[in-house]
């Protein structure tokens, strides 16, 4: 039973030490598994920052959007009422012309034409010279036909008026290119974004991905470890029943020399020998008194 007994207690040590080693290595994975976590988490929180900034930015391009569509309606308007008020001028002018006069238009674009002949043509000098003075008398009969023009009132508060809505109509312009703009980087900027938390996103997965292996690795090993400790408490039940029944074994060896021993006082007794107290009490235990 000894032999058995050292042979138990030397595997309940192995298996116990082993345990251990199990319990270490699930505990290094479990930190490592924390480690994930809190990386895994801050890439996360990141990832919400940006996508809330990402939001702001989405937001006021819409708004800038919103902008523009309506600011192009009101150039649109303005750019129909320059139209309009030309043609005005255009009517009123021609309605307030000498009799039979040529259109001041119609003098302007026969001025183009001629000025753009003396750039392009090659002419004699006595050609080129009668040219030129056709040009500055065509310019002189331009200028004295507006300046009776702007002499009427009607025409001139026409003039002013279509000056006043082009120049509006040139401002809405400006401001829905500025709007658009101004759309067009907080577009940008957002898409910028979304690039760095999809990158930032892609890390947090990565720490995931990790962390479960981490954790995988961790149940594993705690699996193994109480397996183990499973198979030293079986050791232990089983040594503690051996030494149980050594003992018991060793109780009843005891009790049979104890009775050999009191009858063989009893019988000192029946022949007369004097027994000592501790002679008595142990024929006592024996059941002998």
């Amino acid at each position: 039973m000894v032999e058995l007994l050292d042979e138990l207690k030397e595997k309940r040590e192995r298996y116990n030490l082993e345990a251990e080693q199990h319990k270490y290595s699930r505990d290094k994975s479990n930190d490592e598994t924390r480690r994930w976590v809190e990386r895994r988490d801050k890439l996360n929180a990141e990832v919400r920052k940006l996508m809330e900034e990402a939001g702001k930015h989405r937001q006021e391009r819409d708004r800038l959007n919103d902008e523009v569509r309506k600011t192009k309606v009101m150039r649109d308007e303005w750019n129909r009422k320059v139209n309009d008020m030309a043609e005005r001028v255009s009517r009123l002018k021609r309605d307030n012309l000498p009799r039979g006069g040529v259109p001041v238009g119609q003098l302007k674009r026969k001025l183009k034409a001629m000025e753009f002949q003396q750039m392009t043509s090659v002419l004699s000098p006595d050609k080129e010279r009668e040219l030129i003075d056709a040009i500055s008398k065509l310019q002189a009969e331009i200028k004295e036909r507006e300046k009776v023009l702007e002499e009427n009132t009607e025409v001139r508060r026409a003039v002013l008026e279509a000056k006043e809505a082009k120049r509006i109509a040139e401002e809405t312009h400006k401001n829905v290119e500025e709007l658009a703009e101004a759309a067009q980087r907080e577009h940008e900027a957002m898409m910028k974004i979304y690039e760095q938390s999809d990158a930032v996103r892609k890390e947090a997965d990565g720490a995931q991905a990790d962390f479960i292996k981490a954790k995988t690795l961790a149940d594993e090993e705690h699996r193994k470890h109480i397996e183990l400790i499973r198979q030293v408490h079986d050791y232990d039940k089983i040594m503690s029943g051996l030494l149980q029944k050594k003992r018991e074994a060793r109780s009843s060896r005891d009790e049979g020399d104890i009775k050999k021993e009191a009858a063989d006082i009893y019988e000192r007794f029946k022949k007369g020998e004097k027994l000592s107290t501790e002679d008595l009490l142990t024929l006592q235990k024996s059941g002998y008194l």
